[in-house]
């Protein structure tokens, strides 16, 4: 005979003893500690979300600045798991993030300025209650880094589209990729600008990701 030792995974006792099954047919234990938050809790809980030591890999890869879909890649669990994970300890990431940053000195943090050579540029639609409402969202992103440089969102008129050059006209870009809606031929100076759908394929690839 096999004797597992069972200790509740929320205060570490050994005051153990089982409390039936659920609906699935798995064991559930109940923990006599009166100390102890949860009191029952599953070995073989199905639901990785609830085990305290995913929770603590959560806010660990949150410290490490790990996006939502990375973690819920990893672990893997949903990322509605992870954001209700992180919103119950926003506290406890705040303190840490405010204790870090009060820790640099600006004299000693090294800025980088890379300055974007080409860009891409794109728009994409989504609807608003109804599909007779549709907003677009024309934004240009960086060919070298990915990094968007300037977004611009409204409805699919030329007025709200001319706002996105103005936006770009601090990076100095010597040239840039629009696709080749009519708006972009007939505004921009094709000798900056060259209207193909295969200049944009990066944006495009990222837009259907």
């Amino acid at each position: 005979m096999t004797c597992i030792a069972v200790r509740c995974p929320h205060c570490h006792s050994d005051q153990i003893v089982t409390r039936g099954t659920t609906a699935r047919g798995t064991q559930r234990h109940l923990c006599q500690n009166a100390a102890c938050a949860k009191g029952r809790f599953l070995l073989d809980d199905r639901h990785r979300g609830c085990v305290p030591e995913v929770k603590h890999t959560i806010m660990d890869m949150s410290l490490t600045a790990s996006g939502v879909r990375d973690t819920a890649r990893v672990l893997p669990i949903s990322a509605d798991i992870v954001r209700n994970a992180r919103r119950k300890k926003d506290t406890a990431l705040e303190s840490v993030h405010t204790a870090l940053l009060c820790t640099l000195h600006p004299e000693e943090v090294t800025v980088d300025i890379e300055r974007a050579s080409e860009a891409e540029r794109e728009e994409r639609w989504s609807c608003v209650r109804h599909t007779h409402h549709p907003r677009w969202l024309w934004h240009a992103m960086d060919q070298q880094t990915g990094k968007v440089l300037a977004s611009v969102f409204g409805r699919r008129k030329e007025e709200v589209f001319l706002t996105l050059p103005a936006l770009l006209e601090p990076c100095g870009l010597p040239h840039d990729s629009p696709d080749t809606w009519g708006a972009s031929t007939r505004h921009l100076d094709p000798e900056q600008h060259t209207a193909s759908t295969r200049s944009t394929q990066k944006i495009a690839r990222q837009h259907l990701t």
